[in-house]
């Protein structure tokens, strides 16, 4: 069974404090108040939960917004225009994966939204019942809960290392259609949301397709990280969300195989996904008109492609090297500190993204991410991260502390971290913290909120993860 364990041994790392960020993003100069009255530069890291947009993006969708109008069917010069733009943004974000001629490229919201939107159209078996799903127990609830609800899924215990997870799967693979009751689809994570291992995905496109089943890649927290093609690797399906690539204005992606999702169930009934309506009957478009029913998101697909060609300009390589080095700090700093233990899942995990999960021991998960925000400026997620069976396996019940990095991250950031948590088991917190309906929170926080933003307070989001608080509070 994976367990909680400390950082491997490692030699020493040095530091990343001259590290600059790959691309510009939007709020790099935020200053974040602190309760003693100080602002700093706000440190996102926080980017596997949103990222923020890449500046890039932000030009891209203030040069559109004076060409809104509606999309398709409009005879009207902005109606044409952004149409075309509409259209395009589709081709660039399926270049941007690698699609094969005859994919589909269908624009959501994010990668729930397709997640959800594929399970209505897994082919239902011979026999009429659903379509069997398998899937691992390491997932995000957005690749758990949409095949429980639409499918007949099977879940899979994660192993000990990402080898045996894989054979696990394909010794399941095999049961199944040696038992003439064979998987359509495999739905694996690409990369965990919560230690950012990815298992191999040649080996998960071999396991699938030798026994008849396709490959869907939950791409979150893949695809903004690491160069991806659906057409090098043939893994069959793709999904990801534009929050994610920088480019948080409400689109996201599900790209793949044509057939399923010209046949499936409709995802929304309404108008732009059909041929013909009459008062008995209805002839519904292919997609991916068939899935976008309503006005489409213009500004979101365009800000999706504009983040899509930006990352694709930057050398895969130097995006690697820029994030392995922040990790490994990360990992051995936090490592390094008493108490501080670093979840691990795969030794021998093909890659790992930008994103470390970590315990303070004595310390609540939602206190450690007050502290970091209250007292130094710094964003963090804790919790559970929409994965709890893997952190109930991992007896992590009470969450835990998640920083993740990517192309707009700073060295300086990471270092900040590092030294705070090293503060934190020193010294512990020097503000007063309380909890409130489950949720810590500053005892009257002084901070103040942004000027012209129409807030009067704010509010806390660092929840309890345990049923009382535990530990590390101020005497």
């Amino acid at each position: 069974m994976t367990t909680l364990t400390e950082a491997p041994a490692c030699t020493q790392v040095d530091t990343v404090a001259d590290h600059a960020p790959v691309l510009p993003v939007t709020g790099h100069d935020t200053l974040a108040p602190l309760v003693d009255g100080r602002r700093v530069p706000y440190a996102n890291l926080d980017v596997a939960a949103s990222a923020p947009a890449l500046q890039a993006v932000a030009d891209r969708v203030a040069a559109t917004l004076p060409l809104y109008a509606s999309v398709h069917r409009g005879a009207g010069y902005l109606s044409q225009v952004s149409t075309a733009l509409y259209e395009q943004a589709r081709r660039t974000i399926g270049d941007f994966v690698g699609a094969r001629e005859d994919d589909v490229t269908i624009v959501v919201r994010n990668t729930t939204d397709a997640l959800n939107l594929l399970a209505g159209c897994v082919p239902a078996a011979t026999d009429g019942t659903p379509g069997r799903v398998l899937v691992l127990d390491v997932e995000h609830h957005a690749n758990f809960l949409p095949w429980q609800r639409e499918a007949d899924a099977t879940v899979v215990t994660g192993r000990d290392t990402a080898a045996a997870t894989v054979q696990a799967l394909r010794d399941e693979l095999a049961a199944g259609a040696a038992a003439g009751r064979g998987y359509a689809l495999l739905s694996v994570t690409g990369a965990s949301n919560v230690t950012g291992e990815a298992l191999d995905v040649a080996a998960l496109v071999a396991a699938a397709h030798d026994h008849g089943a396709r490959l869907l890649l939950d791409g979150a927290q893949l695809v903004p990280h690491r160069r991806f093609s659906l057409e090098a690797t043939g893994v069959d399906y793709v999904a990801f969300s534009g929050h994610k690539t920088y480019a948080p204005f409400g689109g996201g992606a599900l790209v793949g195989r044509r057939d399923w999702l010209d046949t499936g169930t409709p995802y929304l009934a309404g108008g732009g996904a059909v041929r013909r309506v009459r008062t008995d009957a209805t002839e519904w478009h292919d997609a991916p008109a068939r899935h976008e029913a309503g006005s489409p998101n213009v500004l979101g697909a365009v800000s999706l492609a504009a983040a899509c060609q930006a990352l694709a300009e930057v050398d895969p390589d130097e995006l690697r090297e820029h994030e392995d080095a922040l990790r490994r700090r990360l990992v051995a700093g936090l490592g390094a500190i008493d108490g501080v233990d670093v979840v691990h899942l795969w030794p021998d995990a093909a890659d790992t993204v930008g994103v470390v999960t970590f315990t303070v021991a004595g310390c609540d998960a939602g206190l450690v991410a007050a502290y970091l925000s209250a007292e130094h400026g710094i964003g963090v997620r804790d919790g559970r991260f929409c994965a709890h069976p893997l952190l109930a396996r991992l007896g992590l019940d009470g969450g835990a502390v998640r920083a993740s990095v990517g192309v707009g991250t700073a060295g300086e950031e990471v270092e900040r971290l590092v030294a705070a948590v090293a503060a934190l088991v020193a010294d512990g917190p020097q503000a007063r913290y309380d909890v409130v309906d489950g949720l810590w929170i500053v005892v009257d926080d002084p901070r103040p909120v942004p000027e012209g933003s129409g807030l009067e307070g704010l509010l806390a989001t660092a929840a309890l993860g345990a049923e009382d608080a535990v530990g590390c509070l101020p005497d």
